[in-house]
């Protein structure tokens, strides 16, 4: 609670003591949260006011591809929003998508003081396009390599249509080319040196594109596939050739993707996942949506064997397992139990328990357990190549990896410049205490719909539909502005001094303000503070 006059009004000394209120603005905790440090409370309360056009600006001054994590971002923002504790989450993700999708309409007209050093980027997933447009938007001379003919890593073959539309990313690339990126795709590079020569800095956002394999027998049969090849050849197109009963063993985006995809392709499908629901290292909100379009999941099951009849898949061997202590991921460890093996037909195996990094690009740079050894801002331990997304930290989310491109944009300015990194400064957000709910009433959360049932199990179409703008500001009304003003006037309203200026920042005439503390109590988030006079 702010501080009150009258509580304080003496020191020890019995002299009078004199505050007044200032206007601090705090930490939202949604801002907090994002790995690219989008300022959503601001473009909230821009599209509050129907300022559509500057609330798109505001989320690209740190987000290339709003449209697209509008989409498939799990939100982080979302589980530390302060109105989950009062009511329901703002569903962030989904106004985002609405702005992004409104941006796409829009010409960029960047200007851009060209500078004369040149910059190489290695993989055109999300931490490669971060990188590369961040650097752009400084000046730099960029080209990006992908070593697949079609432009967008992950997004492109790991990522269903249903969840991200291929036209989407086709217009967010586009807008990114526009810029000036130059884009080379069908060219693998071996070394990230190997273009040192003529490039003044390197960055490496290949990913993680080797999937792994259960060392177990029978992985050879006809009929077992990989989930990244399986996606990889949906995305791109081709025909897939699977089985009526499919097993997914996994429980990562990778797996949940993988069989849903298999749903849609007419298949009975059933995934296999070693822990339990908790440990299930995939978005929440999508092993929800998987199971409501009838997809099984057999929890601390692991498969010890495939069977085959004629080198064609047929039976899975399984074993159950129990939760033992943690392991080094922080996840209970999977225990066999002894005696408890079981067979489950199948004609398809989709193994999809992971993915790891092509270490031999990073031949002489040292490397960890999970791919490239970086620091906090993406620096390798050789000074001319970066490095951020999957190759460094293992399959993450698309959002982390943007993030990474960005702090790596800016390690690459300061190396360029040779200038010093800024310090990175770890700010508490604001928490509900800080918050006077006196001011707000509860709400039901408000989405967009999906597409019917029907059409959604038997078509790869998008299942969001895009917000109406009646519902869009609704939702946006329950934002609480946490720690902003929100120029709501409260503190206008009740000043009996009437020293309250209703202007930018609500300033206060202090030749007429009696420091009776008003303002502050009746503040609903809490933005003005009583202070000392010095």
């Amino acid at each position: 609670m702010p501080i009150s006059l009258s509580d304080t009004l003496h020191n020890k000394t019995g002299t009078w003591r004199t505050f007044r209120p200032i206007h601090k603005n705090k930490l939202p905790p949604c801002n907090k949260k994002c790995p690219t440090g989008e300022n959503i409370q601001k473009y909230i309360y821009l599209l509050l006011n129907k300022k559509y056009e500057e609330a798109y600006r505001e989320i690209k001054k740190d987000n290339p591809i709003p449209s697209i994590t509008g989409r498939v971002c799990p939100h982080p923002c979302e589980s530390k929003c302060n109105r989950g504790e009062f009511d329901e989450p703002i569903a962030i993700h989904h106004i985002e998508r609405f702005l992004g999708d409104y941006g796409l309409e829009l010409k960029d007209n960047w200007e851009i003081e060209e500078k004369k050093e040149k910059i190489a980027i290695i993989g055109s997933g999300p931490a490669g396009l971060a990188c590369a447009y961040h650097l752009r938007k400084k000046g730099y001379k960029i080209k990006i390599f992908e070593a697949e003919n079609e432009i967008g890593g992950m997004l492109r073959i790991g990522i269903p249509d249903y969840r991200l539309p291929k036209d989407i990313l086709d217009k967010e690339i586009k807008k990114l080319q526009e810029m000036g990126i130059e884009i080379e795709t069908g060219v693998r590079i071996n070394h990230p040196l190997d273009l040192a020569g003529n490039y003044d800095a390197i960055f490496v956002g290949t990913g993680a594109h080797i999937s792994r394999k259960m060392g177990i027998p029978g992985e050879e049969l006809d009929g077992v596939i990989s989930g990244l090849e399986f996606l990889k050849k949906l995305n791109l197109g081709e025909k897939v050739k699977i089985g009526k009963k499919v097993a997914v063993i996994g429980g990562g985006n990778t797996a949940i993707d993988a069989a849903r995809c298999a749903l849609r392709l007419g298949a009975e499908v059933k995934i296999l996942y070693r822990r339990s629901r908790n440990e299930m290292p995939a978005i929440e909100s999508e092993v929800e949506e998987a199971e409501k379009e009838g997809i099984k999941i057999e929890f601390l099951t692991t498969p010890v064997k495939i069977i085959g009849k004629n080198q064609k898949v047929s039976t899975l061997e399984c074993i159950r397992m129990e939760l033992g202590e943690p392991d080094e991921s922080g996840r209970r460890r999977p225990i066999p139990i002894k005696g408890s093996e079981f067979t489950l037909d199948f004609d398809t195996v989709i193994l999809a328990i992971g993915e790891k990094v092509d270490l031999k690009l990073f031949e002489n740079i040292e490397t960890t357990s999970w791919g490239v050894k970086t620091d906090q801002y993406t620096r390798t331990t050789h000074e001319k190549v970066f490095a951020g997304g999957d190759c460094v930290t293992g399959p993450s989310t698309v959002v982390e990896a943007l993030g990474a491109g960005k702090r790596a944009s800016i390690a690459i300015d300061c190396f360029l410049k040779g200038e010093p990194l800024p310090v990175i400064k770890d700010k508490k957000p604001v928490t509900i205490e800080n918050i006077n709910l006196d001011y707000f009433e509860r709400k039901k959360r408000k989405e967009p719909e999906k597409i019917e049932f029907n059409r959604r199990v038997n078509s790869f179409d998008e299942i969001w539909l895009r917000f109406d703008e009646k519902d869009l500001l609704e939702e946006a009304e329950r934002c609480f502005s946490c720690g902003v003003c929100n120029r709501c006037d409260n503190c206008w309203v009740f000043c009996p001094d009437l020293s309250i200026i209703r202007n930018e920042e609500y300033s206060v005439n202090y030749d007429y303000c009696k420091g009776c503390g008003i303002c502050a109590r009746e503040c609903p988030r809490y933005v003005i503070t009583m202070e000392e006079e010095r």
